[in-house]
């Protein structure tokens, strides 16, 4: 049940067999997670400027206080985690051996896609 290597001088580098799994795939994993991502990033972005709207039209009317220090703290606490998320999911990506570049390459078309 010994698996045979084939000698690097007769390798195909150009032939499907070799660049669908090697290069393609990783490729095609990385595109799928960026653009996921991003579309998240989106959606978060939306729900968390109409959680905004909402607050400062209830200060106009008198209904709630706000404290813009309090608001600039968690606003820098919201984009950190954005910063861990997106390094977290790059440095993952980049961890498929040597097939990581392709996944780094198709993660950054995929946020450029989404």
């Amino acid at each position: 049940m010994t698996k045979t290597v084939p000698d690097p001088t007769t390798l195909d580098f150009f032939s499907a067999a070799f660049l669908l799994p090697n290069i393609g795939a990783p490729f095609l994993v990385g595109l799928a997670v960026g653009y996921f991502a991003k579309k998240v990033f989106k959606i978060a972005l939306l729900l968390g400027g109409a959680g905004l709207v909402l607050l400062f039209v209830t200060e106009y009317y008198g209904i709630t206080q706000l404290d813009d220090q309090a608001l600039h703290q968690t606003a820098q606490s919201a984009v950190d985690l954005a910063n861990q998320s997106g390094s977290f999911l790059y440095h993952r990506l980049s961890e498929l051996t040597w097939k990581g570049g392709s996944a780094v390459a198709g993660f950054l078309a995929g946020l450029k896609l989404g």
